[in-house]
């Protein structure tokens, strides 16, 4: 296949499809798909509710249905527009299910719609974090089955794995140095030249599909695992009763000391990676050790900072029970909307279930995706909205409109935690 002859289908338009498709349009057509007719039609209007796209950049790419499609970016739920496509790209999300196992359902479904439209010489580009194997052990077979092509013949595969940083405007999808793979020699080559097309960091061709996506999860594995390491910190400073930041501050100044900070580690990455590489050793007769301690002491980060917190207010004679508690931010990082597996639920459940109740501001957060997804309401500050109403007041994520904190207004009897470290010392009763 030749770059000048392609069309591109992209399958999923959330945080890693939309960017992608955006891109690629300015150089190729292509045809963004999504089973989610209101986020198609959100589009359409030229807004990202993600905020990841400009509506400016997002509006110099949209095509209108007017004649052949040579450039730009064709929003549509309906797989018909994906019939005249050669490279279908597939961005979905790879979640765990209660149990931390590894869901593949989006990519499971994303490769059979992928099989109900390619073609012979079609090539099926998978982006989406998975363990080493799965593009060709559980997806390609999807495709095979539903296409009744067979892979290496009629079709072939390609892994690039996304790594996008939702809300940073500085690493982005054209400026992050991207791995690539494919099925063949010939295939590797193809899919390395495609994406050196629009990534302006240059690229990095693996020697196998397999090997890309090792690379991918364990990029997020080990930033998981540094994460536990100074949380482990935390737990044991709060017995020393120092402060776990004036401590790594003063370890930070050797030249090689690694400085990450303590704290709830959420998001559909990091906290979620590691699950995949797990499951997929455990399955090969390995069982990993570092890698779910790791995931052990930041998945119960949240219920000790809620026992802190309750702490704190049991020694300034706050009754807990029937307490009002403040939580600001619920979304998992900050200035950013992304609300999915976000850690501040863990404090947040863990206060109520000592019986406090606590109400939710975060300026970033969909309330109907924050009621959806966790069954709460979000307040909205109105003139009534009174902070010193509040026994304990939490920071939870640091979005910008938190920066400016006043410790007079809030009541001195109430207790002030900061869990990102944004506030001075001094103002606040404690932290992680």
């Amino acid at each position: 296949m030749l770059l000048n002859e392609t069309k591109i289908g992209v399958i999923g338009l959330g945080y890693v499809g939309l960017p992608l498709a955006v891109e690629f349009a300015k150089k190729f057509p292509v045809v963004g798909f999504d089973i989610n007719k209101a986020r198609i039609d959100e589009l359409s209007k030229g807004h990202d509710a993600t905020l990841e796209v400009e509506d400016e950049n997002l509006l110099s790419v949209l095509y209108k249905r007017n004649g052949t499609q040579k450039l730009g970016l064709l929003l549509s739920d309906a797989l018909m527009d994906l019939n005249d496509c050669n490279v279908f790209i597939v961005t979905v999300p790879t979640p765990v299910d209660k149990n931390n196992r590894p869901d593949l359902t989006p990519l499971i479904k994303a490769s059979e719609t992928v099989g109900k439209v390619i073609q012979k010489g079609g090539i099926v580009i998978y982006e989406s974090t998975v363990y080493p194997g799965c593009t060709e052990e559980d997806c390609i077979p999807v495709v095979e089955k539903v296409s009744g092509f067979r892979f290496q013949v009629d079709f072939y595969a390609g892994y690039s794995p996304e790594r996008i940083n939702p809300g940073d405007k500085e690493h982005t999808f054209t400026t992050i140095h991207k791995i690539t793979s494919g099925s063949t020699p010939e295939v590797a080559e193809f899919v390395d030249q495609l994406y050196q097309t629009v990534v302006k960091a240059g690229t990095f061709k693996a020697t196998s599909i397999k090997v890309a996506e090792m690379a991918k999860v364990i990029e997020n594995s080990q930033r998981d695992i540094n994460i536990a390491f100074v949380n482990e910190i935390a737990h044991i400073c709060n017995h020393f009763g120092i402060d776990s930041s004036d401590v790594l501050s003063a370890a930070g100044t050797k030249w090689n000391f690694l400085k990450f900070k303590p704290g709830l580690v959420g998001g559909h990455c990091i906290g979620v990676d590691p699950y995949y590489l797990a499951q997929k050793a455990q399955e090969a007769g390995y069982h990993p050790e570092i890698i779910l301690a790791g995931r052990r002491m930041n998945d119960t980060m949240g219920e000790w900072i809620a026992g802190q917190i309750v702490k704190l207010m049991i020694r300034k004679d706050i009754p807990v029970n029937n307490s009002k508690v403040l939580v600001l931010g619920i979304t998992f990082k900050e200035n950013c909307p992304d609300i999915r597996n976000s850690k501040v639920i863990d404090v947040i459940r863990e206060l109520k279930s000592f019986g406090c109740n606590v109400d939710i501001y975060d300026p970033w957060a969909n309330p109907a995706e924050v009621k959806h997804e966790y069954g709460l309401d979000l307040i909205i500050p109105n003139s009534s909205f009174l902070i010193p109403n509040y026994n304990a007041v939490v920071l939870a994520v640091a979005h910008d409109e938190f920066r400016n904190f006043d410790r007079s207004s809030i009541n001195l009897k109430s207790v002030i935690f900061d869990i990102k470290g944004l506030w001075p010392i001094e103002s606040v009763d404690g932290r992680v």
